[in-house]
């Protein structure tokens, strides 16, 4: 969901510059609980100590393009941000170019931008990324969910810290998002570490928002 704003955002993106993130809410996110998948469950802890496995394949020119940030892991580089999306562009000399931007507070926040590069570690899958935000780290990106019509994604790293969901829409159905939760946490993520990512001319998500999405 790389996503990961220096963030996308990814970036969505960041294993040795980002932590994970700590109870309690902070300006601008939401903290989401979800019933199922809680990290107290033996089959959580059992996912969390095996092996991720990523999407089979990813079609590039088709995932290339803006994403919207709905959810992710709190982490200390995106702490306070809103708004926040990141853009992919394939790079003549076969690496992606990665733009994320993202509004500090509050959505007439300070603009945010943030360049990094990404290399595909698993060509021809293309579905395990490394992104570079700052010279010399570079940040595991693995695409770990994705619809087939490209209308969203999940970005997460094998370390289970952080994760992002994203999507091509700044809303995502409340039945969809539910789904991704559910697959979260058969991965070895708690969905309860959640946090929702407000978007322009929607405002704070809430489980209204979601629904009214599915109308």
């Amino acid at each position: 969901m790389i996503v990961v704003f220096a963030s996308a955002a990814l970036l969505p993106a960041i294993s040795t510059l980002a932590e994970a993130g700590k109870d309690g809410r902070h300006a601008g996110a939401e903290r989401v609980s979800a019933g199922s998948g809680s990290a107290s469950d033996l089959p959580g802890r059992r996912a969390r100590s095996g092996r991720l496995e990523t999407v089979s394949k990813v079609e590039l020119d088709r995932y290339m393009g803006t994403w919207y940030e709905i959810a992710r892991f709190d982490n200390r580089f995106q702490r306070g941000t809103v708004a926040t999306t990141s853009e992919f562009l394939r790079r003549d000399d076969g690496t992606i170019a990665v733009t994320m931007t993202a509004r500090k507070r509050d959505l007439d926040g300070k603009l945010k931008k943030s360049n990094a590069r990404g290399w595909i570690v698993d060509n021809p899958a293309n579905a395990k990324w490394k992104v570079q935000f700052v010279w010399p780290f570079r940040s595991d990106y693995w695409i770990i969910d994705l619809c087939d019509q490209y209308s969203y994604a999940v970005v997460g790293q094998p370390s289970r810290k952080n994760v992002w969901i994203i999507s091509r829409e700044p809303v995502m159905e409340k039945a969809t998002y539910d789904r991704i939760c559910k697959k979260l946490a058969g991965l070895g993520f708690d969905p309860a570490k959640l946090v929702r990512t407000p978007q322009p001319d929607i405002g704070q998500p809430t489980d209204a928002h979601l629904a009214s999405s599915s109308k």
